[in-house]
């Protein structure tokens, strides 16, 4: 399927509405998941299993109407939406929200963490012992965090081969939040932009690539039709994200539903969210490969060169631009971040995409 109509078809399903489980009209509590992204985005599949599990668990008392790719609200509206209650539910990527959240920026980063399972991990942790970051969402957003979640890993895409980092100097290079400023540092120049106008501005020759894309949305989007050309510079795993619930909606939900939704997120944080990348990772590998997407590792000399340019750099420029404009102890979350890097960095296994193309 093209992309064009792979988009065409996604949109009418959301925007008919029609993607929730039976029994919306019977349940006590109806609620409405709002999503920025196609629900073959990377994240979509983690959230499509919580809150399809939320539904049967709750035995029907609880439903969900699924809105995707932006047809209830436009991307950078959801955090206004959810802490409004306009939506009950919904996923929230920082760096669409950079002056509404200074605290949980200081979790954007990149050349840090290897594994995306370890990343959530550190995001759980980091909330449960950095007080700042709680009332951000608690109290300024009026959110109740469901669960912390990522996107993965985030190939550098491009339409033509490079093959070292001296290549992207002056290269025109979709991206958006902290990857904008791993771009800059590379030598390229950042556009920003939002996902939508992504494979249009590749086929006119706009971008010269896309980074800050996860690999499962990079595929669903069909940008490899244009941009074959998929890189892995060494930067780890991509973008934290949370979803999260408003907190009325939350706080009226009945003892039992909300120990559901816990009980739901302790089985992602146990594993659950590794399985199920493991397997939508696994299947895009195979789809890319069949359709023409060409993996490629830069050295590792140049990987080196890459993270010693980017780290320390990046979070020393949130700490002084950042959290210290903020009043935020910039220096303290990190400690408790590079804590939480250490603990669970050892059991981190979810494999990116170019170890996967290698073993098949």
């Amino acid at each position: 399927m093209k992309r064009r109509d792979f988009l065409k078809t996604g949109g009418a399903l959301a925007g008919a509405g029609m993607l929730g489980l039976p029994g919306l009209a019977q349940a006590r509590t109806s609620m409405k998941f709002d999503s920025y992204v196609t629900e073959s985005a990377g994240p979509s599949w983690i959230d499509r299993w919580f809150l399809d599990e939320l539904q049967k668990r709750s035995n029907g008392d609880v439903a969900v109407r699924y809105y995707w790719a932006g047809s209830l609200n436009k991307a950078g509206e959801h955090l206004g939406a959810v802490r409004d209650g306009t939506s009950e539910i919904t996923i929230i990527s920082p760096g669409y929200y950079q002056a509404e959240m200074p605290v949980t920026r200081g979790l954007e980063w990149y050349f840090r963490v290897d594994r995306a399972d370890t990343l959530q991990q550190v995001c759980r942790d980091t909330y449960d012992n950095f007080e700042p970051l709680r009332q951000e969402w608690e109290q300024r957003h009026r959110c109740k965090v469901l669960y912390w979640t990522n996107w993965n890993y985030a190939p550098l895409v491009m339409r033509r081969p490079i093959s070292s980092l001296a290549d992207l100097k002056g290269k025109k290079i979709r991206a958006y939040g902290v990857a904008t400023d791993v771009i800059e540092r590379l030598g390229g120049i950042a556009v920003p932009m939002v996902a939508g106008e992504v494979y249009q501005s590749l086929e006119r020759g706009v971008l010269d690539g896309v980074y800050g894309f996860d690999f499962v949305t990079a595929v669903a989007y069909k940008l490899h039709e244009i941009a074959p050309n998929f890189y892995d510079i060494g930067d780890g795993a991509h973008a934290p994200a949370l979803t999260v619930m408003n907190k009325r909606t939350w706080e009226k939900l009945s003892p039992a539903n909300q120990q559901i939704c816990t009980d739901l997120a302790n089985e992602l944080y146990a594993g659950k969210f590794a399985e199920i990348y493991e397997n939508v990772l696994t299947d895009y590998v195979k789809k890319a490969l069949a359709e023409g997407v060409k993996f490629t590792s830069l050295p590792g000399a140049e990987k080196e060169r890459a993270r010693a340019i980017v780290q320390p750099a990046q979070v020393d420029k949130w700490i002084d631009e950042v959290a210290k404009p903020n009043r935020i102890d910039g220096k303290a979350m990190q400690d408790v971040i590079e804590q939480a890097i250490a603990r669970h960095a050892p059991s981190g296994k979810l494999k990116r995409p170019i170890e996967i193309a290698t073993g098949l």
